[in-house]
């Protein structure tokens, strides 16, 4: 099992940026794609960025079309944590952001989340 722990989040004017933080209980470099969806009121749970590792520690992400261009997603295994910069911010990203796992076999995409965390809140401001 991974506990997850999201920080970063905040209120920010548009065009801001911020970046999330995940705090993984334990390493998951081998075992789980990681990730980030966010959940707005009245939409549905919409996966913005993930990330897995392949062999000879190759990365491969996956953006939402959404955030193309704006976010990144890292991870510093050494910390087993998880970023998100996310740049260019809109009125429309305001959401909860949650970080997630889903065991291998898995895809950057988090098709099937198997754990996530108790979210950290994101508001932009027009």
């Amino acid at each position: 099992q991974v506990q997850l722990t999201e920080s970063g989040g905040g209120s920010v004017q548009a065009g801001g940026s911020l970046r999330l933080s995940c705090k993984a209980s334990r390493s998951t470099y081998s075992g789980y794609c990681m990730g980030w969806f966010r959940r707005a009121p009245g939409k549905e749970r919409e996966v913005v960025a993930g990330i897995a590792t392949g062999a000879s520690s190759t990365y491969y992400t996956y953006y939402a079309d959404s955030v193309k261009g704006r976010f990144t997603i890292s991870q510093d295994n050494a910390k087993n944590t998880l970023y998100l910069q996310m740049n260019s911010l809109k009125p429309e990203d305001t959401a909860m952001y949650y970080c997630a796992a889903e065991g291998r076999p898995c895809s950057p995409k988090l098709s099937y989340l198997n754990y996530w965390g108790q979210g950290t809140q994101v508001t932009v401001s027009s």
